[in-house]
């Protein structure tokens, strides 16, 4: 079981999600502990999953000229697996950046990038293929990102 984060935990995760490539003897300067402390405290923090994964951000621009899509989805309500099969699903679809459980008029929120119009028409069709659950899709197209956040702030349990 892991323990509780403290200040020093919450500290190194808030700055670890700015830059993952910073040096511990960085790290360390910047929360007044020892390197060997910092570089303890990473360890644990891998091994209890609470670091869950270390990535690059590419920059969008950089990657062509994507579109981001929000799109809801309702689900059958009287198919309780649905969801299920669906998150199984989706997880193997690399277009499909985020997808959220929600309360409201839809039951799922899906984000997804496409290169265009056309590449998002055959995700779509793709969705409601492989997906006969999904009873309706209702699609909003991204004019522009406002913010995209990637961090979460995170604060002492203890």
């Amino acid at each position: 079981m892991s323990e509780p984060l403290d200040s020093f935990d919450c500290k190194i995760l808030n700055i670890l999600q700015e830059d993952c490539q910073l040096k511990a003897e960085q790290i360390a300067e910047q929360v007044s502990l020892s390197t060997s402390a910092v570089q303890r405290r990473i360890k644990r923090l891998r091994q209890d999953k609470i670091i869950t994964a270390e990535i690059a951000v590419v920059d969008r621009k950089a990657a062509g000229k994507l579109m981001t899509f929000v799109v809801g989805l309702e689900i059958e309500r009287e198919n309780y697996t649905a969801l299920a099969r669906f998150r199984v699903w989706a997880e193997k679809q690399t277009e499909i950046q985020q997808a959220y459980y929600v309360t409201g008029s839809v039951d799922v929120i899906l984000i997804i990038v496409a290169e265009d119009v056309e590449a998002f028409d055959a995700v779509s069709a793709r969705i409601m293929a492989h997906n006969p659950q999904v009873r309706r899709m209702n699609t909003n197209v991204v004019l522009n990102i406002l913010k995209l956040g990637l961090t979460v702030p995170v604060e002492a349990t203890r």
